[in-house]
């Protein structure tokens, strides 16, 4: 990676950025951080942009809100991935010159101001239907209180409209108090007819009763809210009040929020005007709505033909404008994911030239980001000729940087290899420059899981998943709204066809095939003839298997044992080749940095270490397993007991394994001891006398400039023909070039946090906790490993029980023949198929990836890996746009 400086003419910065961005090379540096997000040069622009980005975003809220199809996939020639060959951008239907996105913004305003406005009388024009059809529902529901329930209750001596009627018979005035003890007048009227004392007013919201008159309301409510307003008429108006309702049947959609709710339709009858407003401010404190209606059947015919009228004009105008809504929306879908692209790269061109420095003497901007070597020489040619494209008379500079500053890490990868990558890149971002782990990982993750999930049946399966997601991908890949556990799967897909590989191969090494044993070759053991049942026979060796584990030992009685005693040494033997292989990474770190004092003072004292003990461990065990013990007449001596009496009593053999063993072991004790010290003290006292010979010399300390690690401090050239060669030739050679006369300084991370100055306590500190954790994590990494062995076992024991219990049952002497017989294998076949695939396939599956997970991350990653780099996240649309499209996609899921 090499930093590099732009300057950028102003009157291209756009256009020169977004060639960038389209390329996807570069990562910038932020040159203002001491300067707040408002005071940047192009925050005018950005701005502007937020309008229309709430414009857009308003435009599919009303697309989805009437359920129309965007159109996304005929869009995809504007999401083109980053590519070195830029010349391919110049023509791209999103790369726009400032008059046609000018044109653009033009436009995209006049669509939202029309569908605004179109949107906005059709709500309009929605409540007030909704208002004339809830006048409606007032109008006949009250008709028939009027038509039936009033004569019922005047008939009713007890009724309480008679109670109120009564209350006013004595006198043409009676009293009211109210809460304070203050008496109200109210005057009695009378009605206009009179038919047999039992007569109703022609006036409106007036009804006459034995010569007195009541005035009443009537409108509609919710219905849970209509028993509360009844108690609070009861008591505000000290039960001089009389209420009715009709519940509605079917709901009434709010127009605002769209929820259905139950209204009902309520009558308030009392005295006086004083009164019935007390009964309207309650109704409108409990969001009920007031209609006027009449007693007087004529009156209420001309009433309801005026309603239904309104609401007959009001469908055709609503029917208009919702069609002329629905043909702007249906337009606007066309377009509206390709207006999102093109507003988002502009505002993201604005974003990364807010990271420039502004020289306004010069009307430039000045940049710096870092870029892959072997891309420089196109961003060059992308610069200069973008430049010259727009303008002959201005020119870009590149200008190559040495610096002190730590480079992102940058791992290239491809649809393959970017799966097994995530899986490192989640435990760390690797250290700049130091051995990537992931290539390895391409083999060894699949085969720890193997191990675990040996099956040729379950491994076919898992193989034919994987391989229908690796032939389908370019279909999957088009699916937007994809499942979040399927996505999982499909970006791991070639993971998943790794492991069904690797757990087929296994699975013939362990003779597994959905627990039974495959007879692939002639056995190696013989039987004696004249078996007789409830007699134990035993076997005779004749040969050897050729691959794999001998069917014969299938059924046997020490099957279980034999198998055991083979899983748990063959996890030693590969837990010791995973760790000793991950431990030679830090020799090729240790050498890549020229660092002479940790291979010294860490790999050899670490590797002596672990070979004496656990390499000692591994040695014996294949040779255990070369010896015929049955042979020579000796038992197998226990490998476990002469592990712990190597260490308890050296040199005290109980079991010989072979000739000289006390003296060997006793050697490699001595030598295990001695690397304690040796790891413990030779680091830090060495970096001590450096230190003091730095000092002597005049330098700071022992991580001062000249230190064959350190980085040069900031330092530029122009990129020429000349620094590019030197460039091919390697880093180091233009390094040499620019650092003869650079003035140098402390190593520094990308925040310019500068390296702290040495310290001899902190590096005595820092070494007796590597020397504790490494000893110790040779034992217990070591013994973890043994997971391989232990979830082999459970997966085979499972995989047989699954089989005894449901299909096995179906062949038993005692079962069901003929087609009753089919149809229970029929049925017991598919239990034992499905609880195959959802138990031991999944699940199992599940369990032995996070197994396999563990062993890279703590048991092999912790022999070499820091993981302290942090990763390399360039400027390029196509991440942009996809993340702008998953942000989406996760919203409408939620």
């Amino acid at each position: 990676m090499s930093l590099v400086q732009f300057y950028i003419p102003s009157e291209v910065a756009r256009e020169c950025v977004a060639v960038l961005g389209d390329m996807g090379n570069v990562q910038f540096r932020d040159m203002n951080q001491n300067v707040s997000s408002f005071q940047r040069a192009f925050v005018k622009e950005i701005r502007s942009y937020d309008q229309v980005e709430r414009q857009l975003k308003y435009l599919t809220g009303l697309i989805q809100k009437q359920e129309i199809k965007i159109r996304v996939n005929d869009h995809d020639e504007l999401i083109m991935p980053p590519s070195t060959d830029y010349r391919q951008f110049y023509d791209s239907p999103s790369h726009l010159s400032a008059s046609a996105l000018e044109e653009l913004l033009h436009e995209i305003a006049s669509v939202e101001s029309k569908v605004r406005e179109l949107s906005f009388q059709k709500d309009e024009m929605s409540q007030r239907k909704a208002d004339l059809t809830q006048h409606r529902l007032v109008l006949q529901n009250t008709r028939q209180f009027f038509e039936s329930r009033l004569s019922l209750d005047l008939d009713d001596s007890d009724s309480l409209f008679n109670q109120v009627r009564l209350s006013t018979e004595s006198s043409d005035s009676f009293i009211i108090s109210d809460d304070e003890g203050d008496g109200v007048l109210l005057e009695s009227g009378l009605g206009n007819t009179n038919h047999g004392g039992n007569s109703i007013s022609t006036g409106r919201n007036e009804l006459n009763v034995f010569g007195s008159t009541m005035n009443f309301i009537s409108g509609i409510i919710d219905t849970e809210k209509f028993l509360i307003l009844e108690k609070i008429c009861w008591r505000t108006l000290r039960g001089n009040v009389y209420t009715n309702h009709v519940p509605l049947p079917e709901p009434i959609i709010d127009i605002k929020t769209g929820e259905p709710s139950f209204k009902s339709v309520f009558l308030i009858f009392t005295h006086g005007e004083s009164l019935i407003s007390r009964c309207k401010r309650i109704v409108e404190s409990l969001d009920g709505k007031l209609y006027n209606v009449d007693s007087d059947y004529e009156v209420y015919k001309q009433e309801l033909r005026t309603v239904n009228n309104k609401i007959k004009d009001i469908n055709e105008v609503l029917l208009y404008t919702n069609e002329r809504l629905l043909i702007e929306l249906k337009q606007v879908a066309l377009d509206i994911e390709k207006w999102k692209i093109i507003i988002k790269r502009e505002v993201s061109i604005y974003e990364v030239l807010n990271l420039f420095n502004y020289d306004s003497t010069r009307r430039c901007v000045i940049g710096e980001g870092w870029i892959p070597n072997d891309d420089l020489t196109y961003i060059n040619m992308a610069l200069r000729d973008v430049t010259n494209k727009f303008d002959a008379g201005l020119s870009t500079i590149v200008n190559l940087m040495i610096t002190n500053k730590t480079p992102p890490t940058y791992h290239k990868t491809n649809k393959f290899t970017g799966a097994f990558q995530s899986i490192i890149d989640a435990y760390g971002i690797a250290t700049y420059q130091e051995v990537n782990p992931g290539l390895a990982t391409i083999v060894t993750f699949p085969f720890m899981f193997a191990i675990m999930f040996g099956d040729l049946g379950h491994g076919l399966i898992l193989f034919i998943a994987a391989l229908t997601l690796v032939l389908c991908e370019n279909r999957i890949s088009k699916i937007k709204n994809r499942d979040e556990i399927f996505d999982m799967a499909y970006t791991g897909r070639y993971i998943l066809l790794l492991m069904g590989v690797f757990s087929m191969y296994t699975g013939i090494i362990y003779n597994d095939l959905f627990s039974k044993s495959m007879s692939l070759f002639k056995s190696g053991w013989k039987w004696p003839n004249g078996f007789k049942e409830g007699t134990s026979i035993v076997g005779t060796q004749r040969g050897v298997y050729p691959l794999g584990l001998d069917p014969a030992w299938h059924g046997t009685e020490n099957n279980l044992l034999f198998t055991n005693s083979y899983k748990m040494k063959l996890s030693i033997l590969m837990g010791f080749i995973h760790m000793s292989y991950s431990f030679y990474f830090a020799l090729v770190n240790y050498r890549f940095f020229n660092s002479r004092v940790d291979i010294i003072g860490n790999f050899i004292p670490g590797l002596l270490f672990m070979q004496s003990i656990f390499g000692y461990l591994t040695i014996t065990i294949v040779y255990k397993w070369c010896v015929d013990w049955i042979a020579i007449g000796k038992p197998a001596p226990s490998l476990l007991n002469m592990l712990i009496n190597m260490f308890l009593s050296p040199g005290t053999i109980e079991d010989k394994l072979y000739p000289g063993q006390g003296p060997l072991q006793v050697f490699l004790v001595l030598i295990a001891l001695v690397c304690v010290p040796w790891l413990l003290l030779y680091k830090p006292l060495t970096l001590k006398k450096m230190n003091s010979n730095k000092i002597q010399l005049g330098y700071a300390d022992v991580n001062g400039p000249d230190n064959t690690n350190s980085r040069i401090s900031v330092e530029s050239v122009p990129y020429t023909e000349e620094a590019e060669d030197l460039f091919d030739r390697g880093s180091n050679t233009i390094q040499e070039r620019l650092s003869i006369d650079a003035d140098v300084g402390l190593l520094e991370d990308e925040n310019g946090e500068e390296e702290e100055p040495f310290s001899f306590g902190d590096a005595m500190v820092h070494q007796v906790i590597h020397t504790i954790e490494f000893c110790l994590n040779c034992v217990s990494h070591t013994a973890s490993y043994l997971r391989l062995w232990a979830l082999s076992l459970a997966h085979n024991q499972l995989s047989a029980v699954l089989w005894e219990m449901t299909i096995q049952n179906s062949f038993k002497p005692y079962s069901e023949t003929g087609w009753v017989g089919s149809i229970i294998v029929f049925f017991l076949f598919g239990m034992w198929f499905v609880l195959t695939v959802c138990i031991l396939v999944v699940m199992e599956g599940t369990s032995a990836m996070l197994h396999s997970l563990r062993l890279h991350w703590v048991e092999a990653m912790s022999k070499f890996f820091e993981g302290e780099g942090y990763a390399y996240q360039p400027f390029s649309f196509y991440r942009i746009i996809l993340d702008m499209q998953a942000a989406e996609m996760e919203e409408e899921r939620k």
